[in-house]
């Protein structure tokens, strides 16, 4: 398997991971509320956390699907803003990351 090939396998296996838990957290913000008062203003201040590690993972998910278009495209490894190669070591940390470790700085 070709380095690229193993970056998409895991870009892939990240990007279900993300839709799973986008379908988790978008099952539990469906909850009802419950009726009394004050688990009513604990399943609110739950919610919050869940709104805010959703959007996290929504962030994260579209970054993962611009590192698969890059892998069709050809431009997988290269930085985004200088056309430099990526280092290995840092995608083997960020597989979706669009920049170089000095463009990132």
């Amino acid at each position: 398997m070709t380095d690229i090939a193993a970056r998409k396998a895991k870009l892939l296996e990240k990007l279900n991971e993300m839709n799973s838990r986008l379908a988790q957290i978008e099952d539990a913000l469906d909850d009802p509320i419950p009726k009394d008062a004050e688990d009513a203003a604990q399943e609110r201040e739950d919610d919050e956390v869940l709104e805010e590690v959703g959007h996290a993972a929504a962030r994260e998910k579209a970054m993962i699907v611009a590192a698969l278009e890059r892998v069709v495209s050809g431009e997988y490894g290269h930085c985004a803003q200088c056309g430099d190669d990526i280092s290995a070591a840092r995608l083997d940390v960020l597989p979706y990351t669009p920049v170089c470790a000095k463009c990132a700085k």
